[in-house]
C-alpha cells in the first residue's frame, strides 16, 4: 500500500469535515454523539456548545432529553476524563479504558499509599448494590465509612470511581442544571451489562472516521491507552495510507471525506475541552 502525500491544510480540512465543522450536519443529537464517538464533558454544558456548532437546528432540549431518557450518559472514559456518550457507546467503550483507571489508583497522590493496602473486593461488594440507585458522593462516603471505619472514606470512594462504571445522572448535565454530582452504576442505570469483549478494531475504525487521517500515536492520545499500533496494523488491508509533510505515515478509512486544501473553513465556536482539540498526538 503506497502512501499518498497529504499536506497540512488538506489534513486540517479532512478532520474538520468529519467533525462536522466545515458544514453543520443534518443529524439528530444522538446520531451526532455516535458519529463523534462521544464528546468531552467534564464541563457539563460543553457538549451543548459543541453540538450547536456542528448540527443544523440543534436545540439544547434535544440533548437534555437524551440524558433524562437514559439514551446518553456522562461517564469517565477516554483519557480517564468525563465524556458524554450514547448508552450503547458507554457499554462498549468503558471496558477498554479500565487499564487507565487501574493506573490512576497506583499514582494518585492523595490516596495512593492507602489504596496500595486496600483489598478492593470487599469494598466493591458493598458499593455495587448501594450504587444501583443514584447516590451523591457524600452518601457514598458515609456508606463506606459505616462499613469500613478504619479506612479513609474518600480513598474508598475513589477506588469505587475507578472500578465501577459510574455515570453522572441527571439533573447534572441537563441544560442549565449543573447541580451536584449524583452517581449510579451504569449497568443498573441502563438496564444492560457492559460489553464483555469490545471490538477494539471497530473502535479504532470509528476513531479514524471521526478524527482521521491519524497515526497510532494519535489513536493512543485520544484513548489514553498505550500504543495502538498493533490494532491499526491489523486493519491495514482495509485502510488508506498517507504521508504528511513531516514524513509521518497516517492511516484512514477509505470512504471518509477528504476535501481539498482550499475548501472553505468558516469560523466555529468550540468549548475549551472539545475533543477535536484533544484527540491527536
Amino acid at each position: 500500500m503506497a502512501a499518498e502525500p497529504i499536506g497540512a491544510r488538506a489534513l486540517n480540512r479532512a478532520t474538520l469535515a468529519r467533525q462536522m465543522l466545515l458544514e453543520r450536519a443534518e443529524l439528530s443529537a444522538r446520531e451526532a454523539l455516535a458519529r463523534l464517538v462521544g464528546m468531552q464533558a467534564q464541563e457539563p454544558l460543553d457538549p451543548y456548545v459543541g453540538l450547536w456548532s456542528r448540527v443544523r437546528g440543534f436545540r439544547p432540549q434535544a440533548l437534555a432529553r437524551l440524558l433524562t431518557g437514559r439514551e446518553a450518559v456522562r461517564i469517565v472514559l477516554m483519557r480517564g476524563t468525563i465524556h458524554l456518550v450514547t448508552a450503547d457507546d458507554c457499554l462498549e467503550l468503558r471496558p477498554p479504558v479500565q487499564p487507565i483507571l487501574d493506573r490512576e489508583l497506583t499514582v494518585h497522590g492523595q490516596y495512593g499509599d492507602e489504596l496500595a493496602t486496600v483489598d478492593p473486593e470487599p469494598v466493591l461488594r458493598v458499593a455495587r448494590p448501594f450504587l444501583a440507585e443514584p447516590r451523591t458522593i457524600p452518601q457514598l462516603r458515609a456508606e463506606l465509612a459505616r462499613n469500613f471505619p478504619d479506612r479513609t472514606p474518600g480513598a474508598l470512594a475513589y477506588l469505587c470511581r475507578n472500578h465501577i462504571p459510574l455515570v453522572q445522572v441527571p439533573p447534572r448535565g441537563g441544560w442549565g442544571m449543573a447541580r451536584q454530582v449524583t452517581l449510579a452504576d451504569a449497568e443498573a442505570w441502563l438496564g444492560r451489562p457492559l460489553v464483555a469483549r469490545p471490538d477494539l478494531r471497530r473502535i479504532a475504525l470509528r476513531y479514524l472516521a471521526a478524527f482521521g487521517p491519524a497515526t497510532p500515536a494519535d489513536l493512543a492520545a485520544w484513548s489514553g491507552l498505550p500504543s495502538r499500533r498493533p490494532v491499526l496494523e491489523g486493519l491495514r488491508p482495509r485502510l488508506r495510507a498517507f504521508r504528511d509533510e513531516c514524513g509521518r505515515e497516517l492511516l484512514d478509512v477509505d470512504d471518509a471525506p477528504r476535501p481539498g486544501p482550499d475548501a472553505p473553513a468558516p469560523p466555529r465556536f468550540l468549548p475549551v475541552y472539545d475533543n477535536v482539540l484533544l484527540s491527536h498526538a
